[in-house]
């Protein structure tokens, strides 16, 4: 997390699942999707506004979902298309992102679709920080054998967890690499990992950490964002169409165009 050069009351979280204290009451510019869970946690932390990437909005508008429980909370919110700027990199957002949606808190702050990233923000700090009380909600951790594999199914990949290792580990999270750092691609070494592409977007962002877990002997696939909802790891599993497969993946049997749940299924086997 760092805060804006110019300007200190806006924070720039390239995830916001780490968000500090400091965010309270301050403008969040964020690299991640804009589902259902970032939005809860950005009204958790009590920003006062919040962007965030699209994500190519892909199935039943899972990457804006943030933005009408936002409003619902009395939170500005806004999202820049996946097309404009590398989702997970918070500074790229700030510099290239285009607004893609708005929230009705956001546009009467000013806010409008086509703005870029900057002066939107900018205008985000005159939105009014809500005092109402944040919905519970909780990311998803479950698992279940198959063949001869263990499958997790993570919500978000920041739940994945030691004894992981080895396992298929299927995430609702974006494909893309957070801050740009490969050593943050997934912090275990699980046999598969799974996401969702992110609509893959500008300099295919939304499958960025494929190569890096390539480089470490970790099968990797994402499938469509138009095929599953991003943040849902059971959505990925059950409805997710294979969009891109890293080479030791491909070595295994996965191929582009197949369900992900076959896909898993075959993999288990090995």
């Amino acid at each position: 997390m760092a805060f804006d050069a110019d300007f200190p009351d806006i924070v720039l979280a390239d995830s916001v699942t780490k968000l500090p204290a400091a965010a309270a009451g301050r403008v969040v510019v964020s690299g991640s999707h804009g589902g259902h869970y970032p939005g809860a946690l950005a009204a958790l932390a009590e920003v006062r506004a919040v962007i965030l990437n699209d994500a190519g909005i892909g199935k039943d508008e899972a990457g804006v979902a943030a933005l009408a429980d936002l409003d619902r909370l009395g939170v500005a919110a806004a999202t820049v298309s996946y097309l404009s700027c590398r989702i997970g990199f918070a500074s790229d957002m700030m510099a290239r992102g285009v607004v893609s949606r708005a929230n009705a808190l956001a546009r009467a702050a000013g806010v409008a679709i086509g703005d870029g990233c900057r002066v939107s923000a900018l205008r985000l700090r005159a939105a009014p920080i809500s005092h109402a009380e944040p919905e519970p909600f909780e990311e998803v951790r479950s698992e279940f054998d198959l063949g001869r594999r263990k499958v997790v199914l993570l919500d978000s990949a920041s739940l994945v967890e030691p004894a992981d290792r080895g396992a298929i580990v299927i995430t609702g999270s974006h494909g893309g690499l957070v801050g740009g750092d490969p050593g943050a691609a997934l912090r275990v070494d699980a046999f598969v990992a799974a996401f969702n592409d992110a609509g893959v977007g500008v300099d295919e962002a939304g499958v960025a950490r494929l190569a890096p877990l390539d480089a470490r002997g970790i099968a990797a696939f994402t499938v469509s964002t138009g095929t599953a909802r991003i943040g849902e790891a059971r959505s990925t599993y059950a409805d997710g169409v294979v969009s891109r497969v890293n080479l030791t993946a491909r070595r295994l049997g996965a191929r582009e165009g197949d369900l992900a749940a076959s896909t898993v299924e075959r993999l288990a086997q090995r």
